[in-house]
């Protein structure tokens, strides 16, 4: 077990108080030289939360769990009841220790995702040597070098070398990354063979690793309604039982003389008293909870899945009906040209060549997937220069002057508003070309599901989920087939981005109250959504700014079992939450009323208080155990 210096102090200092309350005990001593001697182990154990009891009243944050010890355990001493109080703080210690070290294995995954940060950047010179340099020091367009075995320091394209890139730290996942010149790269992927020469095209802050490294550093500050509603009730519940217990400490003795006419039993009230303050310390609930959640988000960042904080993780346990975009989320987002038309007056050649030159600007999917295939069939790579005035239209297609001509390529929605006639080509999906206001002819793609997506979608189902939508802005007939195939409940096709926010908010009124409405979507065009939604889950955002973005919950990878992997987490985590508040609520209710009557005494308490947080910080791990079922 790794310990800090810190830990490893109350450690020892156990170890030592151990023997030395034993020896103390045994001593032949009476009164109060009994008690100084019992001195020295509670001071030994217990001179910190002293220490911290007088600093917050000092400080007039007097009501914490420190000040119940303090004043429960030096109360004990007044009143002789030296071994209890000694006993009581040197289990409080044992059970703080123990939920140090748990915190501390729970921010393991964390921290291991820290790693990913790099130390330097290997820069070329102007004299063209290399110099080891501070990553944030790097601007846009410096040539690095990235040996076997470093860690990719800044985004940027591969401009010589061929390697294998590990991605776990950012996916979860195992399976090395092939890439060669030309491709992008992102930062925090660790270079396994060969040595790469990278032309950087962000600074550091902007750059991968640096937006998830923020993303999980700031999910602490967006808590759970779990987490708020403890962190609310602790400003009034501790200085609540505080005052009941003066209260049971004068009260009863004033009735009894005031009354009853009987003796008054000071010490008897007060031991009673003083029991009542240990066993209401909400060490279990202030620990445990926040504990549950951190070690759920810190579990699930070890499989690629980055929850922006607990409320999210809360929300998505409850959701109800889960929305899906297709292209890049159910899909492969990776278009094959199947088919070329092209018109009188254009060869195939020519219809290609317009087409990738025009698209070679975009990003989308199917505009990478026309370049390629113009480029694989041609040898030449898209002339960017003969293209100018490019319009992404967004929801239609590209508008561009390709060797000054204008030239329209998209969906039958572009030309349909040009009002440009073109041929229906029937179930698959189709790009028209248009140039000059004239219709040059069109070429057919097919993406298909991924391999995952059947089996997600059965574990959703499996997991309670009642409704799976798909939208998506492809032909309505090549949609339904795919929403068939996945044992989809509804879809929606042919929609504009505009559009899917109409059908969520539909959707949204529709769910059952106290649940949520998750969408899933590639995180590129699907802002909107994602941010309408209850829960935005955006999916293959490695190296994807908009994702991380818009997205509550972002998936490193593009497999769409991440998302029921998230939900059972999530569920996972929340069920431990509740099964922590119920049982730190129902043993101390019931030992609180046992306290006042009288038959509990400081050695209940201190199970009340050290077993419930003991007993509630074990259960809080198993949400480090994402592994299992």
């Amino acid at each position: 077990m790794n310990m800090t210096t810190k830990q490893k102090k109350v450690f020892w200092r156990i170890l030592l108080t151990i023997p030395v309350l034993l020896i103390v005990h045994l001593l032949p001593l009476e009164g109060w030289l009994n008690g100084i001697f019992y001195l020295i182990p509670y001071l030994l154990i217990g001179y910190d939360i002293l220490k911290k009891a007088v600093r917050g009243i000092w400080n007039r944050e007097i009501f914490d769990e420190n000040f119940l010890m303090a004043v429960a355990t030096v109360g004990a001493l007044l009143l002789g009841e030296y071994l209890e109080a000694t006993a009581v703080m040197l289990f409080y210690q044992i059970g703080e220790l123990f939920q140090s070290v748990a915190v501390g294995k729970s921010r393991k995954n964390i921290a291991d995702l820290m790693d990913i940060c790099p130390d330097y950047a290997n820069v070329e010179t102007k004299e063209g040597q290399w110099k080891e340099t501070d990553p944030d020091e790097v601007p846009v367009g410096s040539l690095i070098l990235v040996k076997p075995g470093e860690k990719i320091p800044l985004d940027g394209t591969i401009l010589e070398g061929v390697s294998c890139l590990n991605t776990a730290a950012l996916t979860g996942e195992s399976v090395p990354r092939d890439v060669k010149a030309g491709d992008d790269v992102v930062s925090g992927c660790i270079n396994l063979s060969g040595v790469l020469k990278i032309r950087t095209t962000k600074e550091f802050e902007d750059s991968t690793v640096s937006k998830i490294l923020e993303l999980v550093e700031n999910s602490s500050m967006h808590k759970a309604k779990s987490e708020q509603f403890i962190t609310k009730s602790a400003h009034y519940y501790t200085p609540a039982v505080c005052y009941s217990a003066l209260a049971l400490a004068l009260l009863p003795p004033l009735i009894r003389i005031l009354a009853m006419g009987m003796e008054a039993q000071w010490s008897v009230w007060a031991i009673r008293a003083l029991t009542f303050l240990v066993i209401s310390c909400p060490c279990a609930l202030v620990i445990s909870i926040p504990l549950s959640f951190f070690g759920g988000i810190g579990g699930a960042s070890a499989k690629g899945i980055l929850i922006k904080g607990a409320n999210y993780l809360e929300a998505l346990a409850k959701a109800e009906c889960m929305v899906f975009d297709k292209t890049g989320t159910l899909t492969k987002g990776v278009f094959e040209v199947t088919e070329v038309h092209a018109q009188e007056g254009f060869s195939e050649e020519e219809l290609c060549r317009i087409a990738a030159n025009a698209e070679s600007f975009s990003n989308h999917p199917i505009s990478r997937s026309l370049v390629a295939y113009y480029e694989k069939q041609s040898g030449i790579t898209p002339e960017q220069e003969s293209v100018s005035e490019v319009e992404e239209l967004s929801g239609y297609g590209i508008r561009a002057n390709v060797d000054g001509k204008p030239v329209w390529v998209g969906n039958r929605r572009l030309m349909e508003q040009m009002g440009i006639a073109v041929e229906p080509m029937g179930e698959a999906a189709v790009v028209y070309v248009a140039v000059q206001g004239k219709y040059a002819g069109c070429m057919v793609l097919e993406d298909r599901e991924k391999p995952q997506s059947l089996e997600a979608m059965q574990r959703l189902k499996q997991a309670g989920i009642r409704k799976l939508v798909m939208l998506t802005g492809d032909v309505k007939t090549v949609a339904e087939k795919v929403a068939a195939r996945l044992g989809m409940d509804e879809v929606k096709s042919e929609l504009l981005p505009e559009q899917k926010v109409g059908q969520v908010e539909v959707l949204l009124k529709e769910k059952t109250p106290g649940h949520t409405l998750v969408f899933v979507g590639d995180g590129i065009n699907d802002a909107p959504v994602l941010t309408r939604s209850d829960v935005g889950i955006s999916m293959g955002a490695l190296g994807s700014d908009a994702a991380i973005e818009a997205a509550d919950i972002v998936l490193m990878d593009d497999n769409p079992l991440k998302v029921a992997e998230a939900i059972r987490i999530s569920r996972k985590c929340l069920r431990i939450v509740y099964e922590n508040i119920a049982l730190a609520i129902g043993v101390k209710g019931i030992c609180l009323v046992l306290g006042a009557l009288g038959i509990a005494n400081m050695w209940l308490a201190i199970f009340a208080d050290v077993g419930v947080m003991v007993l509630a910080v074990l259960n809080a791990i198993r949400c480090l155990e994402f592994n299992k079922k």
